[in-house]
């Protein structure tokens, strides 16, 4: 285990403020491949914590979402960055990316998340009782499709995330709170998707709640959004930090005081 000393990334970690913030690699197996999430939190204390998945964009484990994972950390919760592509992959190439996500979908997506969230439940620092699961953008779809599935755990929060539809058969299973987080101006989700995604809701009678934010698009949250240089996709510095707060807020909801 390496601290986090300073803001300079010694091994796998850094001081963060005066947090006393630790990161490691946690590691798990699914379906016969090997697994590789970024765990962070705060051991000042070594009681049990809330714990966080924290499910990245198309790209894999990268800075954004070991960026999230810390400030979760500063904040108290027990945060993995979950690998959903096996081995710690991760890609600044687009068509890479849409390849990876391509073959996580459905089905397989469910069985990762399942993974990973067991392996973050096996974490001595982990309250077991009290688990959420963020997601951005493909992190987003995958944390509703967890949810969907009848996943054990207090809520979901899709930050800009595409928005699929709950089967038929899902409609039951649904038991953890959903927060949808979302850009006005997202190309990606088109009416008719809105529309059917809140109709999988009312018939599943979902705890839900969606808030859409003016002037966003798709990656609204990520700062390095620009970046990537793909149309309709752009970082929104308000719809940022309101999407965030509004995390919050959803957290202390669900978690209660601890």
């Amino acid at each position: 285990m390496w601290r986090l000393c300073a803001g300079l990334m010694l091994g796998l970690t850094s001081m963060v403020a005066n947090a006393e913030l630790v990161a490691e690699t946690l590691r798990w197996r699914q379906g016969g491949m090997a697994f590789e999430g970024y765990l962070a939190y705060d051991d000042a204390n070594l009681e049990r914590r809330p714990a966080v998945l924290v499910v990245p964009e198309w790209w894999g484990i990268n800075d954004y979402s070991r960026m999230r994972a810390e400030q979760l950390a500063e904040m108290g919760y027990l945060a993995l960055v979950v690998d959903m592509y096996g081995n710690g992959r991760s890609t600044t190439d687009a068509e890479q990316a849409a390849a990876w996500a391509k073959e996580v979908r459905g089905e397989r997506m469910r069985e990762r998340m399942a993974a990973a969230f067991k392996a973050l439940q096996g974490h001595k620092l982990a309250d077991r009782e009290n688990v959420a699961a963020i997601g951005f953008c493909f992190g987003g779809t995958a944390v509703l499709e967890f949810a969907y599935g009848g996943a054990p755990v207090n809520g979901v929060v899709s930050f800009h995330g595409n928005l699929p539809a709950p089967r038929p058969a899902d409609l039951e299973r649904i038991g953890a709170r959903i927060l949808v987080l979302h850009g006005a101006d997202d190309p990606f989700v088109k009416p008719q998707d809105i529309e059917a995604f809140m109709d999988g809701m009312r018939k599943a009678k979902a705890d839900w709640q969606m808030i859409v934010y003016g002037n966003a698009v798709h990656a609204f949250s990520n700062p390095d959004a620009d970046l990537a240089g793909l149309e309709g996709v752009a970082y929104e510095e308000r719809a940022a930090e309101r999407s965030w707060a509004h995390m919050q807020d959803f957290f202390a909801e669900i978690f209660g005081r601890y």
